[in-house]
């Protein structure tokens, strides 16, 4: 075996199978020795590859040389009264982000990062106030999966993932992409993609990309208004991709028998919660696939915003529920240590200068 001497060492987390390939084909190394790392690292949860034994002693120390394991590193924990978990982690470089492990009865579910800030500037958003300030990799993507899925309990793993933490996924498109390969890959994270989520403020032409990844993963789109100046107001990618756009393309996506697109609507006292907003949202909608999440806001000290009361938020549900939608109303989780909708952003991150 010869190995390439100009190639510098990288994490192997985030490290796809395809690029595995290519460098095993450069060592000459079989292409089933892929399958036997990946079952070392992803299912035996090993972090040193002379450990990996069906592995011959010159592949072990190329891939020692090639490669390292790092892991986000968990920087604090904040319990919420409704047993969630909201954690702030750091990066290698110093960057960081936050992320909720929420539990149920049903689930264990992990709303991951995947941008360090966010560029779209949505005005309900706290994590909009921190600008972008870069983009997560594969490996720091993936890395918050397994960084608190190794601290939890086994009764406590995390069963299902939603990319809807700090960050627009789509934003990130190629990094995200191959983070989601890797999780539902059998070789690799073995997870089931009808637990996996990503959602996305309607970036049209990246949604056209991904259809055609073939990856069957589960879209949640933010749609949170009922008409494009408020949208405008809201979203500002609302002026690049307006609703009607974004209609036209949920309508054309390919989607698997009995599968729905999720559709985010952020409830806003007075902006967006009326007897019309409920009508021309379930005019929208005529001939879309989809379940309707809707979100009461939950207010942070920064925000212009409000909560509807209870009854105008059942009178919206009810109305949808009328027109044959199956409509919820999703309450925010962990709302007293702002782990809620549209509220991650890491404190430090926040008071740093920039």
């Amino acid at each position: 075996m010869e190995t390439n001497t100009s190639q510098i060492s990288k994490n192997f987390f985030g490290t796809s199978e395809q690029s595995l390939k290519e460098i095993f084909a450069e060592w000459k190394v079989e292409t089933y020795r892929i399958h036997q790392v990946f079952t070392w690292v992803y299912h035996y949860n090993c972090r040193d590859f002379n450990e990996m034994t069906n592995l011959s002693k010159a592949l072990r120390a190329l891939l020692a040389e090639n490669f390292y394991f790092s892991l986000p590193k968990i920087i604090s924990r904040t319990h919420s009264q409704d047993g969630s978990i909201k954690y702030l982690l750091e990066m290698d470089d110093g960057a960081e982000v936050e992320c909720v492990w929420m539990p149920s009865d049903t689930r264990k579910t992990l709303c991951i990062s995947t941008q360090v800030g966010c560029r779209l500037n949505c005005s309900f958003c706290l994590t909009a106030s921190l600008g972008l300030k870069r983009n997560l990799t594969t490996a720091e993507i993936i890395g918050q999966h397994l960084a608190i899925n190794a601290e939890l309990q086994e009764s406590e793993q995390i069963s299902n993932v939603v990319f809807m933490g700090m960050g627009e996924p789509l934003d990130n498109y190629d990094s995200v992409v191959e983070a989601l390969r890797l999780m539902i890959s059998p070789q690799a994270m073995k997870i089931s993609t009808r637990k996996v989520t990503v959602s996305t403020s309607g970036l049209v032409d990246r949604m056209k990309n991904f259809q055609n990844e073939n990856l069957s993963i589960n879209l949640a789109i933010s749609l949170n208004a009922s008409d494009n100046a408020t949208r405008d107001r809201l979203m500002p990618i609302n002026k690049k991709y307006p609703i009607e756009v974004l209609i036209d393309c949920l309508k054309k996506y390919p989607l698997k028998p009995q599968r729905r697109h999720t559709i985010e609507y952020v409830l806003l006292a007075g902006i967006n919660d009326s007897d019309d907003d409920a009508q021309r949202l379930a005019k929208w909608l005529r001939g879309v696939p989809c379940k309707i999440n809707l979100i009461p806001f939950n207010s942070f000290d920064s925000s212009e915003y409000k909560p509807p009361s209870k009854e105008r938020v059942l009178k919206f549900q009810n109305y949808l529920i009328e027109q044959h939608y199956s409509a919820f109303v999703r309450y925010n989780r962990a709302t007293d240590i702002l782990g809620a909708c549209g509220q991650l952003a890491a404190q430090s991150a926040m008071s740093a200068p920039s």
